[in-house]
């Protein structure tokens, strides 16, 4: 059987559209026979992610980023819908694993995928997942590299200011206020050489005083080390007659003082409530109308006795009879004591 042309030509035309799909489909990250499971991220903002761009897990490459496109949603973290495929159909994703764009290495980026620990579950192909934003490397070198440049820039303008003013330094002014500066150094150190002259002067002349000082301060030093073993005798009766005011019974000398002053206060309550001699000297208003009025008497007899004492005492002379009372030698002795006492009295 011949075949014509045509139908050769034909043949080659469908093989020939069908690599160029293929081979469109493979550029766009899918798999030359297809039947990849393919998932959806909503990402804050692609980070420089594009089409045909690699899937990576621990580095290894699992799959191929279909399409990136903006999204209609509202929500946060929601303004980028990246579509992407996994080749590999031993690794599925767990949920709750971190998926954002990152960079690879300096010149490559691509989406990220970092599997959780704690697995929970699996997403299922067509799943929407929801992923995080990472910094890039460049953004990274950038974080770091910004305040080493912002110290650079300090640098360079704290130089520039000091080369400003090391040049106003030098200017005319600047030379003739020098000079003056170096002229008032001058005086200023010829000055502290008077006064070093002058010191010196002092010392020279007070050096005698100086030297009966130094001695009289050294015999004060042996005085006091001669004087050690009187002052460590001191210093140990101090101690011993700390030690025995520590150990005295101050407690039991008070509790003794407490009770005394206990029997004391009984005393005066008994007294004040007229019991016993004392309380009845003091409450006993008979008692003491009885004392005064013997008193009284004793008084007047006294007086009585002073006035006519004949009436008490007779002597004779010639032997005649005794008048009044007798009285024997130690009762007259008592009389005129008494008589000198109310006197003086």
């Amino acid at each position: 059987m011949k075949i014509s042309k045509e139908f050769k030509t034909g043949i080659i035309s469908v093989l020939a559209i069908g690599l160029l799909i293929t081979g469109v489909n493979f550029l766009k990250g899918n798999s030359f026979f297809g039947g990849d499971d393919i998932y959806y991220v909503y990402l804050s903002e692609s980070g420089g992610v594009t089409p045909a761009t690699s899937v990576y897990v621990n580095g290894v490459i699992v799959g191929k980023v279909l399409d990136v496109s903006l999204t209609d949603k509202k929500e946060d973290n929601k303004k980028v819908l990246m579509k992407f495929s996994i080749q590999d159909r031993n690794f599925k994703i767990p949920k709750g694993s971190n998926i954002h764009p990152g960079s690879i290495d300096f010149l490559s980026k691509g989406l990220i995928i970092i599997p959780t620990q704690d697995v929970k579950g699996y997403y299922s192909p067509n799943d929407y997942i929801q992923g995080d934003l990472s910094s890039s490397l460049i953004a990274e070198v950038k974080q770091y590299a910004d305040p080493l440049i912002s110290s650079i820039e300090s640098a360079v303008s704290n130089i520039d200011k000091f080369i400003v003013s090391f040049q106003a330094f030098w200017d005319t002014t600047a030379n003739s206020e020098l000079k003056m500066t170096l002229v008032e150094l001058r005086q200023t150190i010829h000055k502290f050489g008077n006064v070093a002259d002058q010191v010196d002067g002092l010392v020279a002349s007070e050096k005698n005083k100086l030297s009966k000082i130094l001695a009289n301060v050294e015999s004060i030093t042996g005085n006091i080390q001669k004087s050690n073993d009187k002052i460590e005798g001191i210093l140990g009766n101090f101690k011993t007659l700390s030690d025995e005011l520590v150990t005295a019974d101050f407690k039991g000398t008070i509790t003794e003082a407490k009770t005394t002053l206990n029997k004391f206060n009984t005393l005066l309550e008994s007294a004040n409530n007229g019991e016993g001699t004392l309380g009845k000297l003091l409450k006993d208003d008979q008692l003491f109308n009885e004392l005064n009025t013997t008193n009284q008497r004793i008084q007047n007899l006294v007086e009585d006795i002073e006035k006519h004492p004949e009436r008490y005492i007779h002597f004779s002379v010639f032997g005649a009879k005794t008048k009044g009372v007798p009285l024997s030698p130690s009762e007259e002795r008592k009389l005129k004591q008494l008589l000198d006492t109310t006197n003086t009295k």
